[in-house]
């Protein structure tokens, strides 16, 4: 009835209803926001990628012009007085290369075949180029699918679900007792415009353990159900289904949905009444393992498909993953991507959202990769229980996991140990993990079943056994167990003598060590696509074009071919030659680390405007002070570099009183439009030969910074209208 109602609330953000209507404002527009993590913007994916393909010395790498060579380190060379900081690429027959670090865009890390190191290419020989060419044509039948799969996605109508601004979901969202990171916020925009859109939504959410993936799966989940539509949770084990049906069933506390779940802990009969109830629209929210991907499972209206850690499935249920995706919406969460995930979302085939960013106080798992040492596992176990603590010990092998538990014990006297693994009776091991829970034993001596999602705050030190048996995605997803809460939390991974394991298992260890960071899932997953190499992404046929230019250059040459088959310009990737007349570079006495000039170099290389070049120029001054004048002259190179590219410009070279600026019949530069810009500044700019262009600074600047600033500014008249293609 009409009238006016006092309730007791909490809003996230102010609303109002309509244009005359009346406006609620939030305790947070009007007192100011809880507090929130530190600011920083989103991670974008291309940001995660673009690192992912970083160089050390030793790696294989790739020159786009030049082919495959290995890296040698950096190195600083003068000449006429003139310093810069080169790439040293080595060869075959030991030849030498040294790259520009301003031309740092054409270096790509090598990713080919396991287990076979490429050959070095030859400089000065024809056969990288051909290599290319004959690489290029046999994209051309994968572009084709790709093109196929990316036009079924675009004609694909979905369920255009209601805007996100809507009141109950604003109440949904307020319910929420943590501040959001920027990278979730920016995660959940991006799941609810599309879930707003007309087109069906393919969306992988791509972020750590523990950093709130789960959070944009329930906004996702409370938008499909207050539209009226089913949603179902499907998840790779029974305990993390159970995680989530108890995870769900709080946070829906106060809307009234029915959460239903369905796993083998259920009885037959219980079983057969969930599905009737969700045949009739009677349970909202369904959650379960590979059990709802049964035959005899109808939805009544499925609006919204949530998917944890999809590589987890096997081939049968993925078809039928694949049959229900065609008609609803499906979000996929994943801590460690598998490659096959990974490439499809390096083509653009699906969304993708990246969290990157740690909830606040989380510290990073301390890992450590040991030979097996009573003392050192003692002392481990001790330390944490000493701390009101709990310890998961991961023995693989249910045989002999009695036996192990039985080692743990004389490690730890006194502890109280349990044993969990999937081949006992279900309500039993779902009675121990609940003890546990409950703090009920103080060390898990248990299989894998732990690894995906459990979230037990108070266990914080993992110990794995064999761990060179286990697959990259495998170890970092039992590391993860450990670690989320603000507590200190170690990992111990426990190998045989290094004469005993194999090459691929020292490179997974060695990349589980080597990624210690909070967020560094994207960068397992790269590395794990490189130890098992890219011909089983595409098949087998594919494998040695891969080989022959790396993925890297190979995922570039798809994307030309499925632009041109799609009617786009192709944008051949320029790279003009930046000459200056001065020293640009990073001096170690300003960043002394080569890894990080290394790291700097790459940031660089891999900016698109010159906005970014000013926001990245800010940030180097902020971390490490006043820079000296080379380092402002390699930021203006960038800057060159950058309209250099959009004009398509061969070279670029800083003269005393300006740019000269050479094209070519490739390059995009309408004539007309050249002597336009010369009758508007005759003084400063003239022809020279028949493709080039003298841009002289005015009058009176003649300091680097005046005199590249002064010419860009001329370029940027050429580009201020769309340049023709």
């Amino acid at each position: 009835a009409p009238g006016l109602y006092l309730t007791v609330g909490e809003l996230s953000r102010s609303f109002g209803i309509g244009e005359a209507g009346p406006v609620f404002l939030s305790e947070a527009d009007l007192a100011g926001r809880r507090q929130a993590a530190r600011v920083r913007r989103p991670t974008s994916p291309d940001e995660v990628l673009r690192d992912l393909r970083s160089v050390k010395a030793g790696d294989f790498v790739v020159h786009l012009q030049h082919g495959i060579g290995r890296y040698r380190g950096l190195v600083s060379l003068t000449a006429a007085g003139i310093t810069q900081e080169f790439l040293e690429l080595e060869y075959a027959g030991g030849d030498r290369l040294y790259v520009p670090v301003v031309e740092l865009d054409q270096v790509s890390r090598y990713i080919g075949e396991e287990g076979r190191p490429p050959a070095l290419s030859r400089l000065g020989s024809s056969a990288w180029a051909r290599a290319k060419a004959q690489t290029r044509k046999g994209v051309e039948l994968v572009a084709r699918e790709l093109v196929e799969l990316y036009a079924a996605r675009e004609a694909a109508e979905g369920f255009r679900f209601s805007d996100p601004d809507d009141p109950e979901l604003l109440a949904f969202e307020a319910a929420f007792p943590y501040e959001e990171t920027p990278d979730q916020a920016q995660a959940i925009r991006e799941v609810l415009a599309d879930m707003a859109s007309p087109k069906v939504m393919d969306r992988l959410v791509c972020g750590d353990v523990g950093f709130g993936k789960t959070e944009v799966a329930m906004r996702a989940a409370a938008r499909a159900v207050l539209d009226g539509k089913q949603v179902v949770l499907l998840a790779p084990t029974t305990l993390l289904a159970e995680q989530h049906h108890q995870a769900f069933t709080a946070r829906f506390a106060n809307l009234p949905v029915r959460i239903g779940h369905l796993s083998r802990l259920l009885t037959p009969k219980e079983q057969r009444r969930v599905v009737e109830e969700t045949a009739d629209g009677r349970i909202d929210i369904l959650i379960g393992t590979h059990r709802l991907l049964s035959r005899d499972l109808r939805f009544h209206d499925l609006g919204l498909i949530i998917v944890d850690e999809e590589q987890r499935f096997g081939v049968r249920q993925k078809e039928r993953l694949k049959a229900l995706k065609t008609r609803a919406d499906c979000l996929t969460l994943t801590a460690t991507p598998i490659p096959r995930t990974l490439q499809m979302a390096m083509s653009g085939l699906r969304d993708i959202s990246v969290i990157t960013t740690p909830p606040e106080d989380r510290l990073p798992v301390v890992t450590r990769v040991i030979r097996r040492d009573a003392g050192v596992l003692r002392d481990a176990i001790a330390r944490e229980l000493a701390r009101g603590g709990q310890v998961y010990w991961v023995h693989n092998r249910v045989q002999s996991i009695r036996k192990a538990a039985e080692q743990v014990a004389r490690l730890a006297p006194g502890a109280r140990i349990a044993i969990a693994h999937g081949q006992m009776e279900k309500h039993e091991l779902s009675r121990v993990m609940a003890a546990f829970r409950d703090h009920e034993h103080d060390v898990l001596v248990t299989t894998t079943i732990i690894e995906s999602g459990l979230d037990l705050p108070r266990v914080n030190t993992i110990v794995v056994e064999r761990a060179d048996t286990f697959g990259l995605a495998q170890l970092y997803q039992l590391r993860g167990r450990v670690g989320r809460s603000s507590h200190q939390a170690y990992c111990y991974l426990v190998t045989p003598h290094e004469a005993g394991m194999t090459e691929e298992a020292r490179e997974r260890l060695a990349a589980l060590a080597e990624h210690t960071k909070l967020g560094s899932g994207f960068q397992i997953a790269a590395h794990d696509l490189e130890i098992r190499g890219s011909g089983n992404l595409l098949g087998a046929q594919q494998a040695g074009k891969i080989a022959a230019v790396g993925y890297d250059l190979y995922v570039r040459l798809v994307e030309e071919a499925v632009a041109r088959l799609q009617g786009r310009e192709v944008e051949e990737l320029f790279a003009p030659k930046i000459t200056l007349d001065c020293s640009a570079y990073l001096p170690a006495d300003y960043v002394a680390n080569p890894h990080e000039r290394l790291h700097w170099y790459q940031h660089l290389a891999g900016l698109q405007g010159r906005e970014a070049v000013e926001e990245a120029y800010a940030e180097l001054v902020d971390r490490y002070g006043r820079p000296p004048e080379p380092v402002r002259a390699l930021f203006l190179a960038a800057e060159i570099r950058i309209v250099a590219q959009r004009l398509r410009a061969e070279e670029v070279k800083l003269a005393p009183d300006g740019l000269v600026v050479l094209f070519s019949a490739r390059s995009r530069m309408d004539p007309e439009r050249v002597l336009a810009l010369r009758g508007r500044h005759p003084q400063r700019v003239s022809l020279r030969g028949e493709y080039g262009l003298h841009l002289a600074a005015r009058e009176g600047r003649t300091g680097v910074a005046e005199r590249v600033h002064d010419a860009l500014a001329l370029l940027e008249e050429l580009l201020a209208e769309p340049v023709p293609a």
